[in-house]
């Protein structure tokens, strides 16, 4: 197995969530650590979000965490051979109103990663921007979508039934 301190993010990433589910923790990536992935990483960044999908108690995953070197500090967990901090927000597993039934596995060198599929990435990334007015996480959307192969007609139904038609409008406007 590659050392901490040579893992890159998403190896991390796999490598976390693999001990977790030996620990019985289910987790999935999705946030800004998964935009960076599916987007090739033309965005970068600095902490890993592993949603807590069963609101597993805190202690077991400060536990669990511990057993592989990471300690808690305020809400993130740091590694001392790392530079990324991971998160775990809790769930449920969602993007806006709804929740996330299909989630894709990845096989790394160091781990299996469940990841965002690409179209629920991208409606992660809208959600921040339809919500928040975030136009980074705009961008980000726009990037995945041109990284992978999208269904653009299930984000635009996901957008209507959210009620942002016309921010909708302005992400296929950017992948022009």
């Amino acid at each position: 197995m590659k050392p901490v301190s040579q893992m890159t993010q998403i190896e991390l990433a796999a490598y976390v969530n693999s001990h977790l589910t030996e620990q019985g923790i289910s987790v999935v990536l999705s946030g800004g650590a998964a935009a960076a992935y599916r987007s090739n990483n033309r965005y970068t960044s600095y902490d890993i979000d592993l949603v807590n999908i069963y609101l597993v108690p805190r202690k077991k995953i400060i536990d669990a965490m511990g057993m592989i070197g990471f300690v808690e500090e305020d809400r993130h967990f740091k590694h001392p051979d790392s530079k990324w901090v991971v998160e775990f927000p809790k769930g449920p597993l969602s993007v806006g109103d709804e929740p996330i039934d299909k989630v894709d596995d990845i096989r790394f060198s160091t781990g299996i990663l469940k990841i965002l599929s690409a179209s629920d990435g991208v409606k992660d990334r809208l959600a921040w921007f339809y919500y928040y007015q975030d136009q980074q996480c705009l961008q980000q959307a726009i990037w995945i979508a041109q990284s992978n192969n999208v269904d653009l007609a299930e984000i635009e139904r996901w957008s209507l039934n959210e009620g942002k038609e016309a921010e909708y409008k302005q992400f296929l406007k950017g992948l022009e």
